[in-house]
């Protein structure tokens, strides 16, 4: 099967990079190619982080280890570890595109610069 997420080479070009964005907050991004495996069958294991100036995690996207989630009982079990961290709330993350966890990275990284005033 061909790859059609045109948006990987972009996400995959970013792998390593740690940049200063406002006012001392800061993100850092991993990303690489992985063998499609049940936790990542989409075959990327990422990382996508925004620090505050303190160094602490404020919102994170990634996959490289099983979440820890409380979900209720009669949910099923998610073999996938796509998941999200914001500030000390994990939650699941529906993977779908590489360009689409970019816009909802970004996205909530506006969101939470904002509500702390930048």
């Amino acid at each position: 099967m061909k790859n059609t997420d045109h948006s990987l080479d972009a996400l995959l070009e970013l792998d390593g990079i740690e940049q200063r964005i406002t006012n001392g907050y800061w993100v850092k991004f991993l990303a690489k190619l992985v063998e499609p495996n049940e936790h990542r069958p989409h075959g990327i294991k990422y990382s996508l982080t925004l620090h505050h100036p303190s160094g602490s995690r404020l919102l994170g996207y990634g996959n490289a280890h099983l979440a820890d989630i409380k979900r209720k009982k009669f949910s099923a079990k998610r073999v996938e570890w796509d998941h999200k961290h914001q500030r000390n709330i994990m939650s699941d993350y529906d993977f779908e595109t590489a360009g689409q966890l970019l816009e909802d990275f970004w996205d909530q990284a506006d969101r939470l610069l904002k509500e702390e005033g930048i």
